[in-house]
């Protein structure tokens, strides 16, 4: 569990979420999401600027990550998008914001779009690093070329036993491989892969990650309350708040197309896109100041 002295609760419905705040506390709210596998720490750059300008920044630890815990402790351990979209709107809720700007990235980015989509009336503004990111969890998909699949290997190692075995034993030398890979040009220190490490030894990380990597690949149940969502969101739903799409130009996932339109489409606000040089997946740990630029110009 992570160690840190300066994180705050807030309970919601389903979680006792954790998170960090900083800045003016009457201040225009700013949420920044982290993703898998990775916490809170690689907004650290992105904040001081945010701070500067007079904004409250919230950067909480999704489910299954960090100080975050469940309130029931034997409700089932369970992370499809709905769900991870929700905890942020129950963690607004729960922190009396009415309104707020989002900025996220991997499943931090998906449950910003799904917020964003389900309640537009409460997002502002939205910092999407990655792009459009709604998963259809309805539909069984089709084979990816071999290369796309290639780079999803995780997500298939997870869907059997060994991997879920895998995860519970070699979690750190996992993410850190996931790392490197999906940063090929950055070089990470062990002293900041050591200030993360701790929010992955999270009781209910595996399990966590396991769910949401089965879900999606319609291998494992949804809860009940959010079939009607999955299936809206199966749909793929347009952004409509005032949007900035960030995408890595270095990213080990590949790179990003020179071409606007599929953001243009999935984003009917779209106020900017930008490929940015010497980032990669993780774009606010080695571009933080692309990030918190897009947010002060949305704000």
């Amino acid at each position: 569990m992570t160690s840190q002295t300066n994180v705050k609760f807030a309970k919601t419905p389903v979680l006792n979420i954790g998170y960090e705040e900083h800045g003016d506390p009457l201040g225009f709210p700013v949420m920044l999401l982290h993703g898998f596998p990775y916490d809170i720490r690689s907004f650290d750059g992105v904040v001081p600027p945010l701070v500067e300008a007079g904004h409250r920044v919230i950067v909480p630890y999704l489910r299954g990550y960090g100080a975050t815990t469940f309130l029931d402790p034997d409700a089932p351990r369970m992370a499809e998008q709905a769900a991870i979209g929700q905890d942020i709107v129950d963690l607004a809720e729960a922190l009396n914001i009415d309104r707020l700007v989002l900025a996220g990235f991997d499943w931090g980015l998906r449950a910003a779009c799904i917020a964003s989509i389900l309640h537009p009336e409460m997002v502002a503004g939205f910092v999407a690093i990655g792009g459009y990111s709604v998963q259809d969890t309805v539909n069984k998909e089709s084979p990816a070329p071999a290369f796309r699949e290639a780079r999803m290997w995780y997500q298939w190692y997870f869907n059997t036993e060994q991997g879920r075995v895998g995860l519970e034993e070699n979690r750190r030398d996992i993410i850190r491989h996931l790392w490197e890979t999906w940063a090929p040009t950055w070089k990470y220190t062990d002293e900041a892969f050591n200030r993360s490490a701790p929010s992955f030894d999270n009781p209910d990380f595996v399990d966590i990650v396991v769910h949401s990597y089965r879900h999606r690949h319609i291998n494992a149940p949804g809860e009940d309350r959010f079939i009607e969502v999955e299936r809206k969101l199966a749909e793929g739903p347009p952004v409509t708040v005032p949007s900035i799409v960030l995408r890595g130009g270095d990213s080990g996932l590949g790179a990003p197309s020179e071409d606007p339109s599929e953001d243009e489409r999935n984003f009917t606000n779209l106020v900017a896109r930008r490929l940015v040089a010497k980032a990669g997946h993780d774009l606010p740990v080695q571009r933080p100041d692309a990030v918190s630029t897009a947010l002060l110009e949305l704000l």
